[in-house]
């Protein structure tokens, strides 16, 4: 009964710690261009996403449930170590170790067996090998193309972003969703053609 009452409140805390995720803004503005988005709706969007989208992928299919997994966790490192612009050369210069510092200290609050669960699925996103976390990673990377495009390019004309930047970000949604990367690829061709993004 202690033991699951300590093993309980561990989760609690973790459960209090990853609300933050509400405060980390992130450059993507929502589609009506009120506003920033932040770390919790971009997930959300990327949960709904990955299961609407779902049909598109090649097969075999990725495994739904640890793509849900892998995008919920993905984004809880921010809370430590920041939002890192996906055009940032200089922030992603020290990226990787904020963010592992960042993982080992929030997932460190929960059990041991939890704290191993989360921290490799957010390893695997990271290094994105598998088949399920290449699908998240595809998803991550379309769904702020979308926000861009949809917007007139608020975020790509606020930071100067060029169409071959945007181009090699998505790249690996090709593997995972030839169907998607055609969508996507001809979004960028007219967001050129309108003005929303650099050549």
């Amino acid at each position: 009964m202690i033991e699951q009452r300590e093993r309980l409140k561990k989760q609690i805390e973790f459960i209090k710690e990853i609300d933050k995720l509400k405060l980390i803004l992130r450059q993507t503005v929502l589609m009506d261009q009120s506003r920033q988005e932040n770390d919790a709706e971009h997930t959300w969007h990327l949960a709904m996403m990955a299961l609407v989208l779902l049909e598109h992928t090649t097969e075999p299919q990725p495994d739904l449930l640890k793509v849900f997994k892998m995008l919920l966790v993905h984004d809880i490192v921010e809370i430590d170590a920041g939002d890192t612009f996906a055009y940032d050369v200089v922030g992603y210069e020290d990226k990787q170790e904020r963010e592992m510092k960042a993982a080992e200290r929030i997932f460190g609050l929960l059990p041991e067996d939890q704290r191993q669960e989360l921290m490799s699925l957010w390893l695997e996103f990271e290094e994105c090998d598998s088949l399920d976390a290449k699908y998240a990673a595809a998803i991550d990377r379309t769904q702020p193309l979308l926000h861009n495009y949809y917007t007139g390019g608020v975020a790509w004309k606020k930071h100067g972003v060029r169409s071959s930047q945007v181009l090699a970000r998505i790249s690996g949604v090709a593997e995972i969703s030839p169907a998607l990367y055609e969508l996507v690829t001809e979004l960028i061709r007219d967001a050129v053609k309108q003005g929303y993004l650099q050549e």
